[in-house]
């Protein structure tokens, strides 16, 4: 397993982040977003609703070199208030660097931040069929909660997204 720092992203790592996510636009269904973004409107429309702490966070895997090798981030799951106790989870390696344990480790660093806060639930979405993404969560914690069919479309196809879930806290 690589050596990796794992902490909070910050603006410079914008480029290398949106990099990666844009990867999995453009060549995978796993993200139901179908247009590429650009830094600037990746900052403004998503990174700007992170902060370095509490239930809504993003942190990235860099390599000895300095390199982004993959980011976690937690998310509001609904807007409604009674769901801020859940937040939904997403998880991207750099193409070149999965199967390697990363997205483990940064899904470790995550729930090990998100038991301080008061975030009880941690969902993920994963369109289907992604059985490597599945198989993380799996060892991750999460259980299988449902599937919904053909909610998606990209690639001129319909994709079923499996809903998974996993506990933050027991309390």
């Amino acid at each position: 397993m690589a050596e990796l720092e794992i902490r909070a992203a910050g603006e410079a790592d914008l480029p290398q982040l949106t990099e990666i996510y844009n990867h999995y636009i453009v060549n995978t269904a796993f993200t139901f977003d179908v247009e590429p973004f650009s830094v600037e409107l990746r900052r403004n429309e998503w990174f700007s609703h992170y902060a370095p702490s509490g239930p809504h966070r993003v942190l990235v895997a860099i390599s000895a070199g300095g390199s982004v090798e993959g980011f976690t981030y937690s998310s509001a799951f609904r807007p409604k208030a009674a769901y801020a106790t859940s937040v939904e989870t997403s998880v991207y390696c750099a193409p070149e660097a999965t199967g390697r344990g990363i997205g483990r480790q940064l899904y470790e660093a995550l729930f090990d931040e998100l038991a301080q806060t008061d975030v009880q639930r941690a969902l993920a979405l994963i369109t289907r069929p992604n059985e490597p993404s599945e198989a993380l969560h799996r060892k991750m914690g999460f259980e299988l909660s449902g599937v919904w069919t053909d909610v998606g479309r990209k690639f001129d196809r319909n994709w079923d997204v499996a809903v998974w879930q996993r506990a933050i806290r027991l309390d």
